[in-house]
């Protein structure tokens, strides 16, 4: 059963979203929606991510709520940008920070972290020469956004080591 399902949730769910973006449980929509659901679910046997378990449950709790922080500061930051925006142009900027992160799921939390901020936004990540490339709309002090990515990046380290 495993080798014709290997994931079966994800074949269902598949399924009632085909079904939904169609708008229709016609039987053509069905069959077709259960060909995509089990062919998609074969195609991610392929995408199995690294294995890596966070540790320290506090220092979790501690960087979710600094992340949270800055989050809203960065939604009060770019609402004043925003706000005078008649008044001063915003310094948007591009900025490249060296990371040695190398856990896949840290790295992939810290591209979440860096696009859920207001304000910006997660370009490229270069794994040869281990450099991350980020958007910032209003770059008054790039030492500020470097120091806070080399604080997340010191948060991931510790979680994910």
């Amino acid at each position: 059963m495993r080798t014709w399902f290997p994931y079966p949730l994800l074949s269902i769910g598949l399924l009632i979203i085909w079904m939904l973006l169609n708008q229709s449980v016609a039987p053509g929509t069905v069959v077709m929606g259960t060909i995509l659901g089990i062919a998609l679910a074969w195609v991610t046997l392929k995408l199995t991510p690294a294995r890596s378990h966070p540790r320290r449950i506090l220092l979790m709790l501690r960087f979710g709520a600094s992340v949270f922080l800055d989050v809203i500061r960065s939604n009060i930051a770019v609402a004043l940008v925003i706000l005078r925006v008649g008044r001063r142009a915003p310094n948007s900027g591009f900025l490249t920070v060296d990371i040695d992160i190398e856990d896949e799921n840290a790295l992939a939390l810290l591209a979440c972290i860096m696009t859920a901020t207001p304000g910006t936004a997660w370009l490229e990540y270069d794994r040869g020469r281990k450099s991350l490339l980020f958007h910032v709309l209003d770059m008054e002090n790039d030492e500020v956004w470097i120091r806070t990515v080399k604080r997340y990046e010191a948060g991931l380290k510790e979680m994910f080591r």
